[in-house]
């Protein structure tokens, strides 16, 4: 059998529920967001918050670059992989070199395609017994099923491995530079010799969880992967500090782009590369070597000859906020790429973009223009991240 429920990351817990409506999924803390005046709007098919009554998303997002907000991405995927050949199998989907993660490490990777394509991108930890997987939750269908497709075709050659799907812990991500010393509080155990992307299992208010040094802002923060049925109780508990608050998928969004990260679908996707992606960083120097990734002749091909026809660039316009969709030009006016994702930096008080461009304008300090509705606004090319990243050294 490909799939197993999995009813606990490590120690047997009782099942928690989440809550469902007519038209989309609901977390189990739904109601919490509620509470706190929780404006929610559709995402992958889920109902999210996206501001809250206390704060809209400028001063959530500027609150989360200062102290510490709770994000709740309950909705996105979480799975483990078992068996003996866990990474032989899992190196097949993905470019990572996983033999050689250290326990408790994690990485980010990259689930790719025959044509070079990025499927999604992931994270993965190396636990003691088996990896600990994390994916959008835009893509999560298409990645369950992706590898159970892979499972059961190396289950038929012999191959000792199971991918387990999580279903009964919820995850909130609490991020921000106070985030070490408010979880301190309730773990009652020294983070500061837990490097950033690193992860382990840490009792929470008595409660066994996972705990992942990682995140989407650019800040130093957490992954908690909670007991569903206890994850209400422990986010009430870190809300009590006052240096912590909700937060929703309007300041998420502009706190990535600003760390320079990508968002699945926006500005990467399944005819995207690592090479024109920049992300070539996440093919391990032993997989580059020896390959036996899916896509591997054509990604290889790419990073050894550094080829692809188009480069991700991070843009400061001027005038408007430049959307997805708006139209690149060169500085003769030439269009030359598209906008993936933009917004106002509310860290900044500047206008930013992640764009893709043809190779020969992506370097940085080009003077580029975006057309923005009727209008041609001016545009440099800078690298990105646009904010310096927060994350924790040891």
């Amino acid at each position: 059998m490909a799939t197993t429920v999995a009813r606990s990351l490590l120690r047997p817990r009782q099942a928690g529920t989440r809550l469902m409506s007519s038209a989309s999924q609901r977390t189990a803390l739904y109601e919490l967001h509620k509470k706190h005046g929780a404006k929610f709007g559709p995402f992958a098919g889920w109902d999210m918050p996206l501001v809250y009554a206390d704060q809209g998303a400028l001063d959530s997002h500027l609150h989360t670059r200062k102290y510490a907000s709770i994000f709740d991405v309950s909705h996105m995927l979480q799975t483990r992989i078992v068996g003996k050949d866990r990474h032989r199998f899992l190196e097949h989907l993905v470019v990572a070199d996983l033999k050689e993660l250290p326990e408790g490490g994690a990485t980010l990777s990259l689930f790719t395609n025959p044509s070079g394509g990025i499927e999604d991108d992931t994270i993965i930890t190396q636990q003691r017994d088996s990896l600990y997987v994390v994916s959008n939750a835009g893509c999560a269908d298409k990645d369950l099923a992706h590898l159970l497709k892979h499972a059961k075709i190396f289950q038929s050659e012999g191959a000792d491995v199971e991918v387990l799907k999580i279903d009964d812990h919820s995850l909130i991500a609490l991020q921000g530079p106070a985030s070490q010393r408010v979880l301190e509080q309730l773990a009652a155990v020294n983070l500061s010799e837990m490097p950033f992307m690193t992860g382990r299992f840490i009792d929470i208010k008595g409660v066994p969880c996972h705990v992942a040094r990682s995140g989407y802002t650019g800040e130093d923060g957490f992954e908690l992967s909670i007991p569903t049925g206890e994850v209400v109780s422990i986010t009430q508990a870190l809300l009590e500090n006052p240096q912590v608050k909700l937060a929703g998928l309007g300041a998420r969004d502009s706190l990535r782009l600003e760390a320079g990260l990508c968002l699945y679908g926006s500005d990467i996707d399944s005819t995207t590369t690592p090479m024109e992606a920049g992300l070539t960083w996440t093919v391990g120097k032993r997989r580059r070597a020896e390959g036996g990734f899916i896509g591997a002749d054509i990604i290889l091909d790419q990073i050894a000859n550094k080829g692809g026809s188009r480069r991700r660039v991070g843009l400061v316009v001027e005038g408007a906020p430049a959307r997805a969709h708006a139209k690149v030009l060169s500085a003769e006016g030439e269009e030359i790429g598209e906008i993936t994702s933009g917004v106002p930096a509310p860290s900044l008080g500047k206008n930013i973009a992640m764009a893709y461009v043809k190779k020969g304008f992506s370097k940085k300090d080009t003077a580029l223009k975006v057309q923005v509705r009727n209008r041609v606004q001016n545009a440099t090319v800078v690298k990105t991240p646009f904010v310096p990243a927060g994350y924790h050294k040891v």
